[in-house]
């Protein structure tokens, strides 16, 4: 019989053969800018919210036309036909959180996705419109124009009206992006006739993506507010998709639906506060709780990427997710226990279960109380004011449902998944979750999406967030600590390498080069299991601002800028821009 020591040896060679082909570079530079600053996944939708700002609109003003351009130049993620979260953060200090997040219609059913015998019916909340929840993104971004904003709808929906109309040129991320759904979008006519050439041949690179059906839409939009989407033409004509191709989707869906404005979650690591996403998002609870766990730990010390630091991350990861994936949902339908999660004496008891040289167990955990996507895309905003805004929004998966509806050129969202279709079976980020999350009329999913702004001292610090769906809390938090416990630069803490645990499976997921072959060796014996690479690759891409200097240190020493922000390399297409 093989020797234990025999068989780490063997996974650690199997690991680091299996991972070097994948080495990540050098992060670039962080962007330096003196009055404000842009970060999203596609470079023309930066280029948007910049000039937005140089134009005398504030931050919010350059949300929102970010939204609205993302939805055109980004289609695998930016939508009119899902939802999302904006945190905000105005100059005078005041905080506020909008849920424009999608909901479940009114003829949802708790077992809308089970057969007879109660069995989950395959990809039946991820394919077609029996998997679309009802979108907000429109009446989000209204709203957060009109309470916030400074400048007119049809000033800030103009240059997504005119990427729509007019079209885009398609570099290399842009095409990879459309090429690696091709199938699935040929199989819905209205969308191959989109985002497909003639007898499905995807687009090439320098060629233009032309949308004028949806640049009709924006326009409507833009004239009539959002009436012209919730009362007009793209309601009739979704629900009437729906209707006719198996969705419940019905008028008084669309008509019923309505923006929450929420109290943000509030947390301080190390004298520094963080202010994020409420439920119906876990974001901002989980990322909190795991953040007051490992402040009972010299983190700096340890150091990045140690054996230690990584057992204690994932351990209160451990903790944090059992209770994210049994006791939150949506407020209105759920008692979430953000205090408890968030009480010091609560973090206290879970670092007393935690064994400093032992794995513990999932399925030892039991849940608290004891009763998110790949494609999703995140955007970080500040303004010459200090106006800060975070937003994350999605379609769920990968464009989305992959239908859209005749005349409207609107992807719509497969975000009925995110509920729990049936408690302990697994979603689509592998998360298993509970009846708190159940599938309820006009009820919300719960999400991972983490738009989150850090201060200090009362001033703006950092801005952050991502997508990658389950992945979204870790990715979020870690780069937090990155800047706070490892002295990274911005661009180094958003394209470092990462780890990720969710409670079940209970594995550390990591990336190539996060782990040293002794980390590896070290991680093993003490009980964990890691991942051998094989599932999908599902880390998403972070952008982040730092303010005062580009790290802790250049921050100390008077930095060369105001403001230095930067887009994850995974992020082909996105970039950093300011002025």
């Amino acid at each position: 019989m093989d020797h234990p020591r025999t068989r780490i040896v063997a996974l650690v060679a199997a690991l680091s053969f299996a991972l070097a082909p994948l080495a990540f570079a050098a992060s670039p530079t962080p962007v330096e800018a003196e009055h404000g600053m842009v970060v999203t996944a596609q470079h023309l939708a930066t280029d948007v919210g910049v000039d937005v700002l140089k134009n005398g609109g504030n931050a919010v003003d350059a949300a929102v036309a970010v939204g609205y351009a993302l939805a055109v130049v980004y289609p695998t993620a930016g939508n009119l036909g899902g939802g999302g979260f904006m945190t905000i953060r105005l100059k005078d200090g005041r905080m506020t959180f909008l849920d424009f997040r999608e909901r479940a219609p009114l003829a949802a059913t708790k077992t809308m996705y089970l057969d007879a015998k109660g069995d989950i019916v395959p990809r039946a909340s991820l394919d077609g419109y029996l998997a679309v929840g009802v979108p907000g993104s429109v009446k989000g971004f209204e709203m957060a124009r009109e309470k916030y904003g400074t400048k007119s709808r049809q000033d800030l929906l103009a240059p997504a009206i005119r990427y729509a109309k007019e079209g885009f040129t398609l570099e290399q991320g842009d095409v990879a992006s459309i090429s690696g759904s091709a199938k699935r979008l040929a199989k819905d006519e209205a969308a191959a006739k989109i985002f497909l050439k003639a007898e499905g041949r995807p687009f090439a690179v320098g060629e233009k993506l032309v949308q004028p059906d949806l640049g009709g839409v924006l326009s409507s939009i833009a004239d009539k507010g959002p009436d012209a989407f919730y009362k007009g033409m793209p309601a009739d004509a979704i629900v009437k998709a729906s209707q006719a191709k198996g969705g419940i989707l019905a008028k008084e869906d669309f008509e019923q639906y309505a923006v929450r404005e929420l109290k943000p979650i509030e947390c301080n690591y190390r004298g520094y506060d963080i202010i994020s996403s409420p439920p119906p998002s876990s974001g901002g609870v989980i990322i909190c709780e795991i953040l007051t766990v490992l402040e009972g730990y010299p983190l700096s010390f340890l150091g990045y990427g140690s054996a230690e630091t990584v057992h204690l991350m994932v351990e209160a990861m451990r903790y944090a997710y059992v209770d994210r994936n049994a006791a939150l949902g949506d407020p209105e339908f759920v008692d979430n226990p953000v205090s408890t999660m968030l009480d010091k004496g609560y973090a206290k008891a879970i670092r007393a279960k935690i064994d400093p040289y032992k794995a513990g167990a999932s399925a030892d955990l039991k849940p608290l109380g004891a009763k998110e996507s790949v494609e999703t895309t995140h955007y970080s905003i500040i303004d010459d004011e200090g106006n800060a805004v975070a937003v994350t929004y999605t379609l769920n998966g990968n464009f989305g449902a992959g239908v859209v509806a005749p005349g409207t050129g609107i992807l719509l969202n497969n975000e009925m998944d995110d509920f729990t279709s049936k408690p302990g079976v697994p979603n689509l980020y592998g998360l298993v979750q509970g009846e708190a999350n159940a599938i309820a009329p006009k009820k919300t999913p719960l999400s991972s999406m983490s738009p989150t702004i850090v201060t200090k001292d009362g001033k703006p610090f950092m801005i952050i967030g991502s997508p990658g769906g389950s992945r979204i809390i870790t990715i979020t938090l870690e780069a937090i600590l990155n800047v706070i416990d490892f002295g990274m630069d911005i661009s180094q803490a958003v394209n470092a390498p990462r780890i990720h645990h969710q409670w079940q499976p209970d594995k550390i997921y990591f990336e190539p080069y996060t782990l040293s072959p002794d980390t590896i060796r070290a991680l093993i014996a003490m009980g964990h299991t890691l991942d051998d690479g094989s599932g999908p690759p599902q880390w998403g891409q972070a952008a982040g601002i730092l303010v005062g200097g580009k790290s802790l240190a250049d921050i100390e020493k008077g930095g060369s800028a105001r403001y230095y922000g930067a887009m994850d390399s995974r992020a082909t297409e996105g970039s950093a821009g300011g002025y």
